[in-house]
Formats: structure tokens, sequence, C-alpha cells
């Protein structure tokens, strides 16, 4: 049982989950990565393939529309990424969760 069940969560209680992580991407002319790195690697990684590719165009009729290009990357090393283009900001970003 709850002791006082209308009391304060404090400003630790929310937290957002599966936050976005900007990423570096060299993509060809058609959008497809070709290398992806991240802040704490030391060099770009070369993507070996694309698994999966789709694209999710949402919220058109707000003032900040959804519209992303999703790709899931194997990279050298076989480290397997969801990673998406982010078409409205032009930014690359990777998935977590």
């Amino acid at each position: 049982m709850v002791s006082y069940p209308r009391a304060p969560l404090g400003s630790r209680a929310l937290r957002p989950l599966n936050t976005p992580i900007a990423l570096w991407v060299r993509a060809d002319a058609a959008g497809h990565p070709l290398a992806v790195r991240k802040d704490r690697w030391p060099r770009p990684r070369a993507v070996a393939r694309v698994q999966d590719r789709w694209r999710i165009d949402d919220e058109w009729w707000r003032d900040r529309p959804i519209s992303r290009l999703y790709c899931i990357v194997v990279l050298e090393g076989n480290v397997l990424l969801t990673i998406y283009h982010d078409l409205v900001a032009d930014a690359w970003f990777e998935q977590r969760g």
C-alpha cells in the first residue's frame, strides 16, 4: 500500500525512453547509408549491408510532421543498428529500443 498516493513525484520520476542518438552518416545520392560514426567511435564504420529499409510519413497536419527513412544496417564487425534519416530536419539518428 502507498503511504501517501498524492505526494509529488519529483523531477526524477519522468525521463524519456529510447531517445534517438544523433549520428554522422555518409550516404550515396539515393540516400543509402555507406558509413556510420557515433561520437564514441574513433572512426566511421563501413556499412556491410542494409538488411531492411522503410519510410514513415505521419502527422502531416501538424506544425512538425514526421518524415523518416529507416534502415537496419549491418556495419563492419557485425554491428547491427537501426538508424533513420529525418527528412524534415535532414539529420541522421540511431533508434534504440
